[in-house]
């Protein structure tokens, strides 16, 4: 166990907001890991209304000399701002993200710090992440809806994450320095019940311009809760229109914005054309995820509207 006044190997921080239930899961799941004595566990409350502050002092109460962790709760609503939270608390030059209903590997903290600390070319990491569905997975969640859902699977191999894939924010770590120059954007991330997201995105593309590496690793893996709630095909397109939102708030300047007008036109040709495919053959997952595609158009637009709209008035 590491003694007071001592540096963790690792940070872990994990934000939450009125998942009381799940998060006694998450945090329980953390007793068996392997070098738990080796980080410290950083628990960031973002104003929940529920029992989580009961929850969190009864578990470290129960477990004081287990485990060293800390409770901050933080006032601004939104899931960058708690997360910003915990970088500002952390002690380790390595953190780590997980969600409050995601539950860990034994080898995940060993994994992280055995990673970075044997190659200092990486910059951050992710891995699986399996889900764990509260009901029967639909027919309709077909591939390319997983990442959406967090589901993350690109197999066994350590490996740099390919194209658009990047590590999920329900398991996702890095050297503390990326955040030297810039913690997550306010204006991105989920905020209460909204879906909007997209400062993962916005971390990851910063990490990869400067030229630094970021690894898959197969062991660095989770299982994450599924609610039957997002198990809907209202849910996602919901998020899908919130992805197009996103998109939009990440695109600033007048380059950004010429930028995502483009890759928008691209995108409408694409879906009228796959349309057009799957109305002949194409099954109900397809069907539904060209109907996902034009939310996300319709939210980008939505989003640009409302931008041209401000410029204007001021």
């Amino acid at each position: 166990m590491l003694e007071h006044g001592d540096v963790p190997r690792l940070s872990i921080i994990i934000c939450t907001y009125n998942r009381a239930g799940l998060l006694s899961k998450t945090l329980d799941s953390l007793l068996g890991l392997e070098m738990l004595d080796q980080a410290e566990i950083i628990l960031v409350d973002n104003r929940s209304t529920d029992n989580t502050a009961a929850v969190v002092k009864q578990f470290m109460d129960k477990n004081a000399g287990l485990i060293r962790m800390k409770y901050l709760l933080e006032p601004v609503q939104g899931l960058s701002a708690a997360r910003n939270a915990g970088i500002l608390a952390a002690k380790a030059s390595l953190i780590a993200f997980l969600d409050d209903d995601a539950l860990p590997v034994r080898s995940w903290i060993s994994t992280i710090v055995t990673t970075f600390e044997s190659r200092p070319s990486v910059m951050a990491m992710g891995g699986k992440v399996s889900p764990i569905f509260e009901t029967k997975r639909p027919n309709w969640l077909i591939k390319p809806f997983e990442f959406p859902y967090t589901i993350m699977d690109l197999g066994n191999r350590i490996k740099e994450y390919p194209g658009k894939y990047h590590p999920c924010g329900a398991n996702m770590a890095m050297r503390s320095e990326v955040f030297n120059l810039s913690l997550f954007p306010l204006e991105l991330g989920r905020k209460g019940d909204s879906l909007i997201s997209g400062e993962e995105t916005w971390l990851f593309g910063k990490i990869r311009k400067e030229g630094q590496l970021v690894l898959y690793h197969p062991q660095m893996a989770v299982d994450h809760f599924v609610p039957a709630s997002r198990l809907t095909e209202s849910w996602i397109k919901k998020r899908y229109y919130s992805q197009g939102l996103s998109n939009a708030l990440g695109s600033t300047g007048p380059l950004g914005t010429l930028m995502i007008w483009g890759k928008t036109g691209a995108k409408l040709l694409y879906i009228a054309v796959d349309s057009t495919l799957s109305a002949i053959s194409g099954s109900e997952g397809r069907k539904l995820l060209n109907k996902c595609r034009m939310e996300s158009v319709r939210g980008t637009l939505h989003m640009l509207k409302n931008r041209n709209r401000e410029s204007a008035t001021g």
